[in-house]
């Protein structure tokens, strides 16, 4: 099974490059972020056309998380954080891998900047919370992958220029070690267990020519439970979706699961 991420930065103004993402890239599921429309205008039709059941919760013009899937996804949940609705920002289901059932976990974590107003404490708060699900979470339901838009860099590796981020809401150290302790709970960052010391990015603004010059951030992650590390075949950043006419700023991240 392919698993991907994406952030895709409104999914209406994108769904030319999603559908083309699809065919081309044939995941069995798409895990959306920041997808920005509520599900009464959500394109259900064009994706169920190539083959693709949507899940949505939806937020008008902002937020909201969506999987689009071949395979059968069950035991939905809107309400996984139930104390934060406020915000479309978590959607949660169950699928299976040969006997495996796996919990898969699509985060839009916020992104918290500026940091000296209220929007860096929901930040930290939801983190907390976030936290505190996965903690009970994991003790019942040992096969978790939580993906999606992080809004962390977790390490000076991660960034083009890590000295410009050191006040800014995506990489401060408090910030890091929250992405930290969600790890020690007993969490691989796949790509990086993969890739020791690559450098690449999944986010490149849309100023200052940011994607020209790879002025990016590893932003977008997979989280795997450690008792499916061994299940884990590869990881890719796939760039192609950045390089489109009309491109999410973020590009699609993969990974194979036997």
């Amino acid at each position: 099974m392919v698993l991907s991420s994406w952030n895709v930065n409104s999914v209406r103004a994108r769904i030319e490059n999603i559908l083309i993402y699809l065919k081309s890239s044939k995941p069995d599921i798409l895990m959306m972020q920041e997808i920005k429309t509520e599900e009464k205008n959500f394109p259900f039709n064009e994706f169920e056309k190539v083959g693709y059941k949507s899940y949505v919760l939806g937020q008008k013009s902002y937020n909201g998380v969506a999987f689009l899937s071949k395979k059968k996804i069950e035991n939905i949940d809107f309400d996984f954080l139930s104390n934060k609705p406020d915000q479309a920002r978590i959607i949660k289901g169950d699928t299976k891998i040969n006997t495996k059932t796996i919990k898969l976990i699509n985060i839009y974590v916020p992104n918290g900047n500026p940091v000296e107003t209220e929007k860096y404490s929901y930040k930290k708060e939801w983190l907390d919370l976030l936290i505190k699900r996965i903690k009970k979470t994991i003790v019942d339901y040992g096969n978790i992958i939580i993906g999606g838009d992080f809004n962390i860099i977790p390490d000076k590796i991660d960034v083009y220029d890590y000295k410009k981020y050191e006040d800014d809401a995506l990489f401060k150290l408090e910030i890091r070690k929250k992405f930290r302790e969600l790890i020690n709970l007993g969490f691989h960052d796949i790509y990086r267990y993969f890739n020791n010391d690559k450098k690449e990015y999944t986010f490149w603004d849309y100023q200052a020519r940011s994607w020209q010059n790879n002025y990016g951030m590893r932003i977008d992650h997979f989280l795997v439970s450690n008792n499916l590390l061994n299940n884990i075949k590869f990881v890719n950043i796939n760039k192609q979706p950045r390089s489109k006419i009309k491109p999410s700023d973020h590009t699609p991240i993969e990974c194979k699961i036997n």
